[in-house]
């Protein structure tokens, strides 16, 4: 068996709305041998993958692919539900697959949705191995591919906060588009879009950013606008620390001038010798140091979006109990690291606990060290603030959340973790000694997605909420033309007449990329680059996109749905760049694909008197808009008769009617042969037909078709 080709299909293509790996398999001395004629190859599959009884298959019940790997089905079948599995056992929903024969014996077109096109890759490679492995009887580390997989996974996938926001996103049908190989990622489109970077947001402050940053200028800052903080301050030397601490009242909390997630964070601190230690520590790692007053308590995490707390989860101590055998370094591993939510990056719920300094300090409190056997039943304390994993929302007090809400707004962050140390979060911080211990920028979300206790929080929808109220969704005009003549004339007059009512329009063609009648870059835009170069530009409010049939079956289609969809025909295919075995039916179906994206609201604008094209209209979710230089041609009568939306030539004159009604009559007599004529006009029809769609006003339709004669 043999892979002959991958293509990446980043966009809607013939097989499916979602992106796809297409690859082109070759079953070579297998394609005559179904899975039940393989000695022991079903038992060998089953038994590696047994989470493949999940997969329903054509069968449509739980153990379907199963029952087809009894019957007898082919390889190519079989890498399809091998890859798909293999991506959800790293993480990924995806589901979608399929596998069709081609015209050559032997050889399938294997089609099998990706979340992320580098895990996505790394699957298939893996599921074919694993396929050849189990058809000639070789071991084959199943587990340790997975792992691998994983690992591969949370290098290159998005985080579980970000993933929250996007899945937000993407139920209110706004377009996502990740920038990098991180977390920048950019919702909706051109004039229209924003962006996010894990849990911030594009209007997230700078300088707000950099106060959260500085832990001593937030306390001061909120201590001068009545925001309970423990008292303290930066100091310069040990002295300078034993000094302030004394000034306190011991105990107290040594800590990083600027850390985030609790690193190098000594509390309870009540000698001389333990401060002097912390103190030496965070010079040493991390630099400026602060003493402030120890708050008692339990650490709460509330989360505040635009002005308002949307989760708050209280934390636990991290606690190990002695059992008179192991040694406390021995209890950690077993009672707290096993845990499978803990990792060590910010993709785990929960964070690996190291012996470190930190952790020493704490245990050495207690009168233990690593090595230390406490006796049966002895419970020791790890971490003072060290499992944020209990939801509690529903109790907050309003003057509470008023004060986590204030903290926000004074550091200037419209997104931001607060840490509340407090006793009971159902009552005024005031009446308790509370404090807000820190305000944190680009705060962790899983915390509120995944507790262990209480409610999951709709987190990501509150960001989502707030970027895109009500009613919005991110989108601007998108207008695709297709057809084998005519697009990028047609292409450029439309975005003429759009721009006489202002709008900024960016155009992508096969000759390449304009803003308005500005050329920004020459050469072949006419597919998924184009395309996604107008919808990541900000100065586009109106995207027109030329998509060739090359681009749909190659690339995918560079947006999931169009306003209007544009077809100027298909007469004679032209077939550059396409296989020689594509059938005239294949070609018209990769056409078809800008009108199969239309939505119900839109337009598809359709020639007429081209039979393939006419027949499109059966396909189209949303309104026609017919044109033809004759208006008698029979189908387009037919439509107008029936109250549909015409364009037609008559006289001399452009005509757009909507039903019998006549809601624009111009004057339009191009020069040239009675080629060049007929080409003028049918781009004029279907540009006219196409800016009505988008609602642009009579009078600049007219214009631009005045000028242009």
């Amino acid at each position: 068996m043999e892979i002959r080709k991958i293509a990446v299909l980043r966009g809607p293509n013939i097989w499916a709305w979602v992106q796809v790996l297409e690859a082109l398999v070759d079953l070579q001395e297998l394609k005559d041998s179904p899975s039940d004629s393989l000695p022991g190859f079903n038992e060998r599959l089953m038994a590696w993958m047994p989470s493949m009884i999940e997969h329903r298959c054509s069968i449509g019940e739980r153990g379907g692919f199963f029952e087809r790997l009894r019957r007898g089905t082919y390889q190519g079948h079989i890498l399809e539900h091998v890859t798909i599995e293999l991506q959800r056992l790293a993480g990924c929903d995806v589901g979608m697959g399929k596998a069709r024969e081609t015209t050559e014996e032997g050889v399938y077109k294997v089609v099998i949705e990706f979340e992320d096109e580098t895990l996505g890759l790394a699957a298939l490679d893996v599921a074919f191995r694993l396929c050849q492995a189990a058809v000639h009887d070789r071991p084959f580390d199943v587990a340790a591919e997975v792992k691998k997989l994983r690992d591969l996974a949370d290098d290159v996938c998005l985080g579980p906060s970000t993933r929250a926001i996007v899945n937000a996103a993407e139920a209110r049908e706004i377009p996502v588009r990740r920038l990098n190989s991180g977390s920048l990622v950019q919702l909706g489109w051109g004039a229209r879009q924003r962006r996010i970077l894990t849990a911030e947001s594009d209007r997230t402050s700078a300088i707000g950013e950099s106060i959260a940053h500085d832990k001593d200028l937030t306390r001061q800052l909120l201590r001068t606008v009545g925001v309970p903080t423990p008292e303290g301050r930066g100091v310069s030397s040990v002295d300078d620390a034993w000094e302030t601490a004394e000034d306190i009242g011991l105990p107290v909390v040594v800590k990083p001038r600027s850390a985030n997630h609790g690193r190098g964070v000594f509390t309870n601190v009540t000698t001389r010798e333990q401060l002097v230690a912390a103190y030496d520590f965070i010079r040493r790692t991390e630099g400026s140091v602060v003493v402030e007053r120890f708050a008692p308590g339990v650490e709460h995490r509330l989360l505040v979006v635009n002005g308002r707390v949307v989760a708050a989860s209280r934390g636990e101590p991290a606690v190990i109990v002695g059992d008179g055998r192991h040694n406390v370094a021995r209890l950690i591993d077993d009672q707290l690291n096993s845990d499978p939510r803990r990792g060590e990056d910010c993709s785990s719920l929960l964070y690996t606990v190291e012996l470190d300094t930190v952790t020493l300090a704490v245990l050495a409190q207690q009168g233990y060290t690593a090595e230390s056997i406490p006796p049966a039943g002895t419970k020791i304390l790890i971490r003072r603030h060290g499992n944020l994993d209990t939801d509690v929302t529903d109790r907050v007090h309003p003057e509470v959340a008023a004060r986590a809400i204030e903290a926000a707004q004074v550091v200037g962050l419209d997104i931001a973790g607060l840490d509340i140390v407090v006793e009971d979060i159902g009552r005024p911080l005031e009446e308790q000694n509370g404090a807000v211990v820190e305000v944190n920028a680009g705060p962790g979300l899983q915390v509120h997605i995944q507790p262990t206790k209480g409610h999951p929080r709709p987190v990501g929808e509150a960001i989502i909420d707030a970027m895109f109220p009500a009613g919005e969704n991110g989108r601007i005009p998108v207008i695709a033309i297709s057809g084998t003549l005519g697009k990028s004339s047609t292409a450029k007059l439309l975005a003429r007449m759009l721009a006489r009512g202002g709008d900024r329009v960016g155009v992508a063609t096969s000759d390449g990329l304009y803003h308005n009648a500005d050329p920004l870059r020459r050469g072949d835009f006419s597919g998924w680059e184009g395309a996604q170069s107008l919808l990541l530009n900000p100065n586009v409010e109106k995207a027109i996109c030329e998509v060739s049939a090359r681009s749909v079956l190659e690339e995918g289609l560079g947006f999931d749905s169009c306003d209007i969809a544009i077809v100027t025909g298909v007469g004679e295919p032209d077939l550059t760049g396409l296989p020689e075995t594509l059938t005239h039916e294949q070609y018209v179906q990769l056409i078809r694909a800008i009108v199969e994206s239309v939505p119900e609201n839109g337009f598809a604008v359709l020639k007429a008197d081209d039979a393939d094209v006419f027949a499109m209209a059966e396909k189209c979710r949303g309104s026609v808009i017919y044109f033809a230089v004759n208006k008698l041609y029979p189908q387009l009568a037919e439509h107008r008769r029936g109250g549909g939306r015409v364009a037609f030539w008559d006289n001399g004159k452009i005509v757009l009617s909507d039903g019998l009604k006549v809601w624009l009559e111009c004057p339009f007599a191009p020069a040239g042969d009675e080629r060049q004529v007929q080409a003028a006009i049918d781009d004029a029809l279907a540009a006219a037909a196409a800016a009505w769609g988008l609602n642009a006003m009579p009078g600049q339709i007219a214009a631009e078709l005045i000028a242009g004669t």
